[in-house]
């Protein structure tokens, strides 16, 4: 029996018929998934006028921060990706994540009183900026790998900003207090912009972002006259990190009392990196490194692989328990040992050994009540000391829904999963110059000296922002992203199990209900803990609900753990594509 034909007989006595309120898109020429249908279409007309799916991701991470401001990204904002060039059989991490300025230092606010990087809501946004890292990562991604010009790449993105019909979600964004407060604060802000005539425009109103639509101007500028694409390109960065664009981001956070400069941009390059990856069922997951959050998803899954989650059923109060109980022990691992530091231990982290003498400190009886201590790897599972959890204050979080996810594959078989993110309204400043926010990813840093996620210059913070791959005998097959801050790699997490374990479709995978815990020191200021919560969405039975409260979880009911989640799927025998995009938000799949 060939492996393919196993997996099919693996499944047919566990799989069920789980409804969908949207159809599996698929095609075989190309798929292209993102937070909106016109973000989509962006990467879409690049597939069908020739490019590859980095030119698509480009042209989709471009107009996404046109179009969905409201999702928790921003043009300054930074990314993190995987990348499968089929041609050569290579994967790569794609590093967008912008870094700390020079002048932010642990002694810069310790002087202030700080215990934490502050950001906003309230007056102290703009010590939290970062360098914008996405604009860098999608130059290089099209310099390096793509194929398209900068202006073709770069069209859909500045005709959004000329105007794109306001659409419900973004309408019901805007209309949140909150989201206005911060241009209270850091006048004139984007009132004019977001709320013309002192009012939230009606859906289906047009939308008309004329500063933003300038900067994306500017950077196709730059490359007008020069000799060929990737010299445009070259003279696209040189004019965004070293030029006029510079000097305005670095002027802004100047004026603001903020520690970014101009000359923080100049040093910075996005980077490919090797993947981090484990083995589970079989196959590898392939992961951003510990200077994201994206091992908390393999060491859970190396965790669970010693049990039968199978048999459990899915979304069975036993198998809540058991995957809550186990993220709670990569949580803890997280926040002691991660971080943008040569000092991570991550293979011992994600050794098999490890991870099951961990798997062994879940009680199936009874749910840990606070943060576990974290594991030391130099002694296999035992404990390393005192959680940092254990000792934050129950506070309230302010960490953003969950920002906007990109995916595409094309006819060859490349493959790009892409999540971009920062600049929150609530939690940043607008530039009216710039015609969006800067990015206040900062705030992830600890204030701890020696710690892998220290403070320091020019030292990227500790992300949350992740995406996946599936490998299938040495190829990759699926795509995983599930915005959500912390629910990030939760989300991602059940993406995964939901696919391999339960043998959902892309479309039902991210449809099925979730859960996440919140015993963890939230990644955003002011860091809150809420030791013992477990949030579920609504699709969680009560009943469910009452078993997991008599095993000592405190359960809360949220409107989505994890919001926008995307996967994608290439069958490497046919060629056939398809693509899974999430009710939750008006994410979008289009096929070719």
């Amino acid at each position: 029996m060939s492996r393919a034909a196993g997996r099919i007989h693996e499944m047919e006595h566990h799989a069920a018929d789980w409804a969908t309120t949207r159809p599996v898109v698929s095609g075989t020429q190309g798929v292209v998934a993102a937070g909106h249908p016109l973000v989509a279409m962006a990467g879409m007309r690049m597939l069908m006028t020739g490019g590859n799916a980095f030119d698509a991701a480009v042209a989709a991470g471009f107009a996404a921060a046109v179009v969905e401001p409201t999702a928790s990204y921003t043009l300054m904002g930074e990314c993190v990706a995987l990348v499968h060039e089929a041609g050569k059989g290579r994967t790569q991490v794609v590093s967008g994540q912008g870094t700390a300025p020079a002048l932010a230092t642990i002694d810069t606010f310790r002087k202030r009183r700080h215990d934490r990087i502050p950001t906003g809501p309230g007056a102290d946004a703009h010590l939290s900026f970062t360098v914008p890292g996405a604009v860098d990562a999608y130059l290089t991604l099209l310099e390096t790998l793509g194929s398209r010009t900068l202006s073709a790449a770069l069209t859909p993105a500045r005709e959004y900003a000329r105007g794109f019909p306001m659409y419900e979600y973004m309408h019901r964004m805007l209309s949140i207090p909150e989201t206005r407060s911060q241009f209270e604060i850091y006048p004139p802000g984007g009132d004019a912009v977001f709320y013309p005539g002192g009012r939230v425009p009606a859906v289906g109103d047009l939308f008309v972002q004329k500063a933003l639509g300038n900067t994306l101007k500017l950077i196709v500028e730059a490359a007008r006259g020069t000799r060929n694409r990737a010299a445009g390109i070259r003279a696209a960065r040189k004019r965004f990190y070293a030029g006029d664009i510079a000097k305005t981001i670095g002027g802004f956070s100047e004026r603001l009392g903020g520690l970014l400069r101009a000359k923080d941009l100049a040093g910075y390059r996005a980077t490919f990196e090797a993947p981090a990856r484990i083995s589970f069922m079989g196959r590898e997951i392939l992961a951003q490194g510990a200077w994201t959050q994206g091992p908390v998803l393999l060491q859970a899954l190396g965790m669970l692989a010693n049990f039968d989650l199978r048999s459990m059923g899915h979304n069975s109060p036993r198998y809540v328990h058991v995957v809550s109980e186990a993220l709670k022990l990569a949580f803890a691992d997280r926040e002691r040992y991660y971080g943008d530091s040569d000092k991570v231990p991550l293979p011992a982290l994600l050794a098999p050994a490890y991870l099951r003498e961990r798997a062994g400190l879940i009680d199936f009886a009874r749910a840990k009540p606070v943060a576990p201590e974290p594991g030391d790897p130099r002694r296999r599972g035992g404990a390393a000391g005192t959680s940092p959890a254990a000792r934050a204050d129950a506070m309230t979080s302010s960490a953003a829904g969950g920002t906007t996810h990109i995916a595409a594959i094309d006819r060859e078989g490349n493959m790009v999963c892409l999540t971009p993110s920062g600049g929150v309204f609530r939690k940043s400043a607008f530039s009216p110059e710039l015609g969006c926010t800067l990015s206040t990813r900062s705030e992830m840093f600890v204030l701890e000296k020696g710690h892998p996620n220290a403070l320091e210059g020019g030292k990227r913070p500790r992300t949350t922002l992740v995406s996946y791959m599936i490998v299938e005998d040495g190829v990759p097959t699926t795509t995983i992203g599930c915005p959500g801050g912390d629910d990030q790699a939760q989300g991602d997490l059940q993406l995964v199990l939901n696919t391999l374990v339960f043998g959902m479709n892309p479309q039902q995978a991210v449809e099925a209900p979730r859960f996440s815990t919140q015993t963890l020191v939230n990644s955003f200021w002011p860091r809150a803990y809420k030791p013992g919560q477990l949030n579920v969405e609504p699709g969680i039975p009560h009943s469910a609900r009452a078993e997991l409260t008599a095993l000592g979880h405190t359960v809360t009911e949220i409107g989505a753990c994890g919001i926008g989640a995307i996967v994608t799927r290439r069958d490497p025998s046919s060629g056939v594509v398809s693509a899974g995009a999430d009710p939750r938000r008006p994410t979008y799949a289009l096929a070719l």
